[in-house]
């Protein structure tokens, strides 16, 4: 019976290669590198290891080791404690880590040998004096960190005796300089500004590319903006005090969705022909988009209709008199809870449709690329 004792080691500058196994040899580790930095932590994760299996009767203690970057140091670990184990064949392990980012190696580990316990070392320290210490040298470290919280501070401190010198107001004074910080957190909080550098470079590309989606996306907002206007000219022709603010919201949605449903089809459409021109395989998604839309615009349209004809301000849609041969068919009105199920059954229906074409589309689309090139129909 054995126990394997690993200690994990990531960082930089390190003068030994893991894995390094023995007592003797790990304390060596301890006194090299505890010299070389003595403010390194992980130290503290080395001699917790040499304590464990100072403690067990059967326990191996063995440092690995590897760089900071995310898939070639996990790989490192891995390579490493597969050396372990085919040397040592141990029947359990024993994980020593120091922190959260070490602790999800664990996983490797054990899908190699058992871990029978994880030993996750914490330093002791003066919280109310080193912990703030360090935090705020971490901060100042942080040149992003820097840029997002210590500039907004220091310009709304300079700005503050100017504005209240020009506007001789305390309270306005500090309204402006809320709002102009509030606007720069919110800029950079919500990544706007990588945004904003990401759409530059977008529309750039799909210029230089000749994407058709460029024109239809303007195209789209030309009409997004045609159903805009439709929409206030409509909400502006009733009278709020009348029929209430909801029904003037409404009848703005009312008159708004078509056009609105027609720029998210054409943005929508303009898609779909880039990826057909450009990629011999279509994605079921952008198949589907086109009837998502058009699905969302008839519910929304239907729910705006049922509110307005109940509150008499759309007139309930007649179906007139009919003349088929001899016979005559009167006309017919529609109740607003009838037209709106139409409406909401279409939606269904037409979004039922689009999945279905779409799972077809992807469909063929494998089929061909599963046949390649050189096959045999």
């Amino acid at each position: 019976m054995s126990t394997l004792v690993v200690c994990l080691y990531r960082g930089t500058g390190m003068d030994f290669e893991g894995p390094v196994v023995g007592r003797e040899a790990v304390e060596r580790i301890v006194t090299s590198v505890g010299i070389d930095d003595p403010e390194n932590s992980r130290i503290n994760c080395i001699l917790e290891g040499l304590r464990v299996a100072r403690d067990l009767d059967d326990g191996i203690v063995a440092v690995v080791s590897s760089g900071t970057e995310p898939v070639s140091g996990d790989r490192a670990i891995a390579n490493q404690v597969d050396q372990l184990v085919a040397e040592y064949d141990p029947d359990s392990a024993v994980v020593i880590v120091d922190s959260a980012d070490d602790e999800r190696l664990v996983p490797i580990i054990e899908s190699r040998v058992q871990v029978d316990a994880v030993d996750r070392v914490v330093v002791r320290q003066d919280r109310d004096i080193e912990s703030t210490y360090y935090l705020l040298k971490q901060f100042l470290a942080d040149e992003e960190l820097r840029k997002t919280v210590l500039v907004p501070v220091g310009v709304a401190l300079l700005a503050f005796p100017a504005l209240l010198f020009i506007l001789d107001s305390t309270a306005v004074a500090l309204s402006a300089i809320a709002a102009v910080v509030g606007v720069f957190l919110l800029y950079k909080g919500l990544s706007i500004d990588h945004f904003l550098s990401n759409l530059s470079t977008g529309t750039r590309n799909a210029l230089y590319s000749g994407q058709v989606s460029l024109v239809t996306y303007v195209v789209a907002g030309g009409l997004a903006l045609v159903g805009m206007f439709v929409g206030v000219l409509g909400a502006s022709s009733l009278d709020a005090d009348v029929v209430g603010e909801l029904i003037v919201a409404m009848e703005f949605v009312y008159e708004a969705i078509p056009w609105l449903t027609a720029a998210a089809l054409t943005a929508s459409a303009g898609r779909l022909l880039d990826e057909f021109i450009r990629d011999d395989e279509i994605r079921g998604a952008y198949v589907n988009l086109p009837f998502v839309a058009v699905a969302v615009g008839l519910a929304v349209r239907g729910f705006s209709a049922y509110f307005l004809q109940r509150s008499d301000v759309l007139s309930y849609l007649t179906i007139p008199d009919m003349e088929l041969g001899p016979a005559t068919i009167e006309s017919i009105t529609i109740a607003p809870g009838t037209h709106l199920a139409v409406f909401v059954l279409a939606s269904i229906v037409l979004s039922l449709i689009g999945v279905r074409v779409a799972a077809y589309v992807s469909s063929v689309d494998y089929d061909i690329s599963a046949e390649g090139p050189g096959s045999q129909s």
